[in-house]
C-alpha cells in the first residue's frame, strides 16, 4: 500500500524531470540565439564605429590634401592633426602633415615624422626627397646625396620616370649650388641617357651642362632640343655659347647669327657674335685665307696688342710688372721695323714670330690688367685656341 503511495507521489516528479530535458535544448538555442544576435549588433555597431572614424578621418585628410596644394599650410596642418584623430598610425595622414610642417618653415617637427615614416616605408619616393631637401638645408652633403639617390631608385606614385627625372633634376640643381662640378657633370650624363627628343628637356639639360662647364655635352643636348623644334630662341642661344667655349667659332656663328635673328633682344647672343665674328676676322691661321690678307691680319694685330701692353703699363691700380713690362715693351719695338706686309710676304717665319708676340703680350697683359675687350679679347681667345700648335 505504502508503495503504491510513493509511487503516485514519485509520477508528477518523473514528469517535471521529463518535461526539463525537453524543455533544455530549446532555452539553450534560445541563449545562443541572444549570444548570437547580440554579437552581430556588437559588431556592427563597432564596424558602424570604425566606418564613422574612417569617414571622418578620409573627409579631414582631403580637405588637408586641397589646401597643401593650395600653399594653405596652416589649414593643412591643423586638417592633418584632425585627421590623425581618428586613424593616429595612418602614414599618408602623417605625411600630409609633415609636408604641410615644411611648408610652414618647421623643419625639426617635419623631420621626426619623416624619419619615422622611412623608419616604415624606406623606399616612399616623396619621403626621400623632402629628408633630401632638409638634410641640404642642413649642410649635410653626404646625407642629402643618400637621401636624392634613394629617392631617384625609389617607388614613386603616378608617373614614376618623371618623378625620378624630376628629383634627378633636383640633386644635379643642389650639386652645382655646393660647387661639387664633377658630381653633376656625372649625374647629367645619366640624366641625358633617359630624355628621349623632348625639346624643353633637352634645352634644360643643355643649360645645366653648360652651368657644369660641360660644353661638349651641351652642344649635344641643345642640337637635340634643335632637331625637334629647329626655331627653339633659348636653344639657339645656348648652342652658339657652348660652341664658342669650345672654340668652334664658325660653328658659333651660325647659332649666334641665328638666335640675334629670332629674338632682337638678345643681347647676350649679340655680344658674343661680334667677339665671334671678331676672332674670325683676327685669326691669320685660318685655313682658306690668302697670303696677303694673312699678312694683313698680322700686320694689325701687331698694332692692336702694342697699344694693348702700352695702355696697361699705363694703369696705376693693375701694372705689369717693370721687368715683364720692359721685356715685352722691347721685344715689340724691336720687332716693330719689321712688321710690314711686305716683309712678312717674304720671311714667312716672320709671321710666326710677331704673333707668338702677340700672344705673349695680351696673356700678360690680362694677368695683370684685367680681361680685355673688342679686338684685344678676340686675339686673347685666338691664343687660347692655337695653344701648343
Amino acid at each position: 500500500m505504502m508503495e503504491a503511495q510513493e509511487e503516485k507521489k514519485a509520477a508528477p516528479r518523473r514528469m517535471d524531470v521529463r518535461l526539463y530535458f525537453r524543455q533544455q535544448p530549446v532555452m539553450l538555442a534560445l541563449v545562443a540565439g541572444l549570444g548570437v544576435m547580440f554579437f552581430l549588433a556588437t559588431a556592427g555597431l563597432s564596424r558602424a564605429y570604425h566606418t564613422q572614424r574612417n569617414a571622418l578621418g578620409s573627409r579631414w585628410f582631403n580637405r588637408a590634401v586641397g589646401d597643401l596644394k593650395a600653399g594653405n599650410f596652416v589649414s593643412a596642418m591643423n586638417e592633418s592633426r584632425s585627421a590623425l584623430l581618428y586613424s593616429r598610425d595612418n602614414y599618408g595622414y602623417q605625411l600630409t602633415l609633415a609636408e604641410a610642417l615644411i611648408g610652414l618653415k618647421r623643419t625639426d617637427e617635419a623631420y621626426s615624422y619623416l624619419v619615422n615614416l622611412w623608419d616604415r616605408q624606406p623606399e616612399d619616393g616623396v619621403v626621400n626627397l623632402e629628408l633630401a631637401r632638409i638634410a641640404a638645408q642642413r649642410g649635410r652633403t653626404e646625407q642629402a646625396q643618400r637621401y636624392y639617390n634613394n629617392a631617384i631608385y625609389a617607388v614613386w606614385p603616378g608617373d614614376q620616370e618623371g618623378k625620378r627625372r624630376d628629383t634627378r633634376v633636383e640633386l644635379i640643381e643642389y650639386l652645382l649650388r655646393i660647387h661639387s662640378t664633377a658630381e653633376a657633370q656625372a649625374e647629367l650624363i645619366a640624366l641625358e641617357q633617359n630624355l628621349g627628343d623632348d625639346a624643353a628637356q633637352q634645352e634644360h639639360a643643355g643649360d645645366l651642362f653648360v652651368r657644369a662647364q660641360d660644353y661638349e655635352h651641351a652642344l649635344g643636348a641643345y642640337h637635340m632640343a634643335l632637331k625637334s623644334d629647329p626655331h627653339n630662341m633659348a636653344a639657339l642661344a645656348g648652342a652658339g655659347l657652348a660652341a664658342f667655349q669650345l672654340g668652334r667659332y664658325p660653328l658659333a656663328e651660325r647659332y649666334l647669327q641665328e638666335a640675334v635673328a629670332s629674338n632682337a633682344g638678345d643681347t647676350k647672343s649679340e655680344d658674343l657674335l661680334k667677339t665671334t665674328e671678331e676672332v674670325l676676322r683676327m685669326d691669320p691661321f685660318r685655313r682658306q685665307i690668302s697670303v696677303a690678307h694673312r699678312d694683313d691680319i698680322v700686320v694689325d694685330a701687331f698694332e692692336t696688342a702694342g697699344q694693348r701692353l702700352k695702355s696697361c703699363g699705363m694703369t696705376s691700380s693693375s701694372a705689369m710688372p717693370v721687368g715683364a713690362q720692359a721685356t715685352l715693351a722691347d721685344s715689340w719695338a724691336k720687332m716693330k721695323p719689321q712688321i710690314s706686309a711686305g716683309n712678312l710676304r717674304r720671311d714667312p717665319d716672320l709671321v710666326e714670330e710677331a704673333m707668338d708676340l702677340v700672344f705673349r703680350i695680351e696673356r700678360q697683359t690680362n694677368a695683370t690688367c684685367g680681361t680685355p675687350e673688342g679686338a684685344d679679347l678676340a686675339l686673347l681667345l685666338i691664343a687660347k685656341l692655337h695653344e701648343g700648335s
